[in-house]
């Protein structure tokens, strides 16, 4: 069979179990199967496909078509340049995370607090960008926080970045000049109408943090003035409508000057906030 066929035959499989962009996935399973660039995908179509080629590539094709999410499968996720291991502990990073290191990356820091670092995305793309700095970052799970230690290790960045199993501030000591956190802010009723892909594949625990969607960052408000240095910043991300909500709930906890930015799809994603100076 060659790579155009089974490129075919996949695509009309994956669009049948219902997978948005059914040829997209297919052409990077495809390349991954054959371990090219997808740049040079188009030079293998033609010939026919090696039987360990095709025996993989049929694998990810099933994997796939069981909603599992293209990260997982292929085992990476490119984040802001960084090629991040990505694995079924921890959350896929998203494009509209890339807006909280944005706003990070804005003004100066040295030392970096990350809560719920989940694959180490946030905290090793601000480290990769700032060589001075460096970082903590927090997890309640031991098979992320594995996964945060190989992407430091694999990036050059494991001298600099330090990683710590603790629910939330339990046991965290002194101050940051940044503090950053993507927490679980869906509503545990709402986890059903999910995606597959998030729904069934994602860690629930990274994705939820029970019926009441703000409480993390009530929790992340209660510790965050005792953590930040005089004039540190704490930056969050929020979920879909929740950004005013979660700068009353900063605010509340005694921070300045809330902000918040919104994502290449105009909504209110990233709320930064200042201790006193």
């Amino acid at each position: 069979m060659t790579g155009t066929e089974a490129l075919a035959r996949a695509t009309r499989r994956l669009a049948a179990a219902g997978v948005e962009g059914p040829e997209r996935d297919a052409r990077i399973l495809l390349a991954h199967a054959l371990g090219v660039d997808r740049g040079r995908l188009l030079l293998a179509l033609p010939a026919p496909l090696p039987a360990e080629a095709l025996e993989r590539f049929e694998a990810a094709v099933s994997a796939r078509a069981a909603r599992q999410p293209v990260a997982q499968i292929t085992g990476q996720r490119l984040f802001r340049g960084l090629r991040l291991k990505v694995t079924p502990d921890v959350l896929d990073p998203r494009p509209e995370t890339e807006t909280l290191v944005e706003v990070a990356l804005a003004a100066p820091f040295g030392r970096v607090l990350d809560l719920g670092t989940g694959s180490g995305a946030i905290l090793l793309a601000l480290l990769a960008e700032r060589p001075g700095a460096t970082g903590l970052g927090i997890d309640i799970s031991d098979a992320a926080l594995a996964v945060a230690r190989e992407n430091a290790e694999v990036l050059g960045l494991a001298q600099r970045a330090a990683f710590r199993r603790a629910d939330w501030w339990e046991g965290v000591e002194g101050r940051f000049d940044l503090i950053v956190s993507n927490p679980p802010y869906i509503a545990a009723e709402e986890v059903a109408r999910l995606a597959p892909e998030t729904r069934d594949w994602e860690p629930r625990q990274a994705l939820t943090p029970g019926a009441d969607a703000l409480a993390a960052y009530r929790v992340i408000a209660a510790g965050a003035p005792a953590h930040l240095a005089p004039g540190g910043r704490l930056i969050v991300e929020t979920g879909a409508g929740q950004a005013e909500a979660v700068a009353g709930i900063l605010a509340g906890a005694g921070l300045m000057r809330a902000r918040i930015v919104k994502d290449l799809d105009g909504r209110g994603r990233v709320v930064e906030v200042r201790s006193v100076a």
